[in-house]
């Protein structure tokens, strides 16, 4: 049996109504207004653009895929009704485990339905959205595979980074320094060689979260997702640059980025919810071929202001990275953690613990803050104790207003890892650094036993009254 793919994965969040059709928007300007409205408030259903005016039925644009923990679990093969921190420690156990699959070569598939070399290459065959208002043009590559190959290796590196279409065989890269395509892509420059490169728009949406998380140097993406499917990825090879792209892909185009070979790029709106800087030259794709599916789907997942497509997949991960970090740095009872999506699930880290002993709050927000996988761009570290729930900012709100004495649960750290994203990046472009505020909201610990109890059902009388009364309450109650 085939991979599933982005039309299964479709198949399966509709039939769980979590899927709206929208007819007759237009690219320009009212597909990216509808998104942005939409992905204000997490848990929205997916949107599917058909009959695009100017565009074949059937050309489709899928976006706000990944805004509902219900989504997230279909994807990855988990119970549509998981609750975020199941999310959470599903990720845990997954970068615990490190299962890999390496992917399997198949002579062709759907991808192969149409297929178009030199002058017939036309990526203006696919409806792509000028996202945001103020953007520099259309943006095809957002929910995307980049894919290129180490020249000193066999290693196949795939990742998300923004594609924008600047003519019918010319698109651009943007990918930031130190990311494992930029080093791959620099190598090939160094030598005064072009570097290959594949584009791939339209996959499940499993293979699309790999590549926007941070796997080791060295390690393939395509044996991490066949790890998440249960089996090996079914991949076919482009036939210029000979790059593995996955089988039942919906669109994918191949080329070279050759050495100085830019075009001016951007802007785009980014995931801090900000423009991060004007537009600029970023390395050409000059395109050589172009493949698409019948009735292709373009596959957007659009940075934005929080929340938005990026953040909630994206914090999740995060949230199993840290918690992974914080027990291996020794501090126990962590019982929860979460990257909420208005910070851009990297600005803000809530950490929920029982304490133990005095200082245990001050310690696990000091390594929460500035582990690997939470101090890129942190700004604000919350610890909180095991009675709030760290997925919902009004307990971690009230936790924050009566739990903390401003004389001693305070502390201001400058000097932290940041990027010329963060608006607030106090250093620019020459050493990219940040303030940021960890905070003890927890009780003092001195005054564990003796605080003010809290107001509210105890658990048992919460669990007579939804037995007796489950019909008279609301859903998500």
């Amino acid at each position: 049996m085939a991979n599933k793919d982005l039309r299964d994965w479709l198949a399966e969040i509709e039939a769980i109504s979590e899927l709206q059709i929208i007819t007759g928007a237009e690219p320009k300007e009212e597909i990216g207004g509808l998104v942005d409205i939409f992905m204000r408030k997490m848990g929205g259903p997916a949107l599917l653009f058909d009959e695009v005016p100017g565009y074949p039925k059937g050309t489709r644009v899928l976006a706000n895929i990944l805004t509902s923990a219900p989504r997230i679990n279909v994807a990855l093969g988990l119970p549509a009704k998981g609750t975020e921190m199941d999310l959470v420690q599903w990720w845990r156990g997954y970068m615990r485990d490190a299962p890999m699959i390496k992917p399997v070569q198949v002579n062709g598939g759907p991808l192969c339905e149409n297929i178009l070399e030199g002058k017939d290459v036309d990526l203006y065959r696919i409806p792509t959205p000028v996202w945001h208002e103020l953007d520099g043009g259309p943006f095809i590559g957002t929910a995307c595979l980049v894919i290129v190959k180490d020249p000193d290796s066999d290693w196949i590196n795939y990742g998300a980074y923004r594609v924008q279409v600047h003519a019918k065989d010319v698109a651009s890269v943007m990918i930031s320094p130190g990311k494992h395509g930029r080093i791959i892509m620099q190598k090939y420059h160094d030598r005064g060689l072009p570097c290959p490169v594949a584009v791939v728009v339209g996959v499940h949406p499993a293979m699309f979260m790999l590549s926007g998380l941070e796997l080791p140097y060295g390690k393939s993406e395509f044996e991490a997702a066949g790890g998440i499917f249960g089996e090996a990825v079914e991949i076919m090879n482009m036939p210029k640059t000979g790059l593995p792209v996955p089988a039942n892909a919906e669109i994918a185009f191949e080329g070279y980025i050759h050495p100085n070979d830019k075009v001016q790029e951007g802007p785009l709106g980014e995931w801090t919810g900000y423009y991060s800087g004007d537009s600029r030259p970023e390395p050409a794709i000059r395109i050589e071929t172009m493949m698409h599916r019948n009735n292709p789907i373009l596959l957007g997942a659009i940075p934005a202001v929080p929340p938005n497509d990026n953040t909630f997949y994206l914090g999740s991960y995060r949230c199993g990275a840290i918690w992974n970090q914080l027990e291996a740095a020794g501090i126990p009872e962590v019982k929860g953690v979460w990257a909420h999506e208005a910070g851009g699930s990297r600005f803000w880290t809530t950490v929920s613990i029982k304490q133990l002993y005095g200082g245990h709050a001050k310690q696990a927000g000091m390594v929460a803050a500035h582990c690997l996988a939470g101090a890129y761009c942190n700004r604000w570290t919350i610890v909180v104790d095991d009675d709030i729930d760290p997925t919902n900012i009004d307990e971690v709100i009230w936790a924050m207003s009566t739990r903390v004495d401003t004389r001693e649960d305070i502390d201001i750290i400058e000097g932290g890892w940041s990027s010329a994203l963060d608006p607030m990046c106090y250093d620019g472009d020459t050493d990219r650094r940040n303030g940021r505020v960890i905070i003890n909201a927890c009780k003092p610990f001195k005054r564990k036993d003796t605080f003010p109890l809290v107001a509210r059902n105890t658990k048992g009388l919460d669990e007579r009254v939804r037995a007796k009364f489950a019909h008279v309450l609301p859903d998500g109650v």
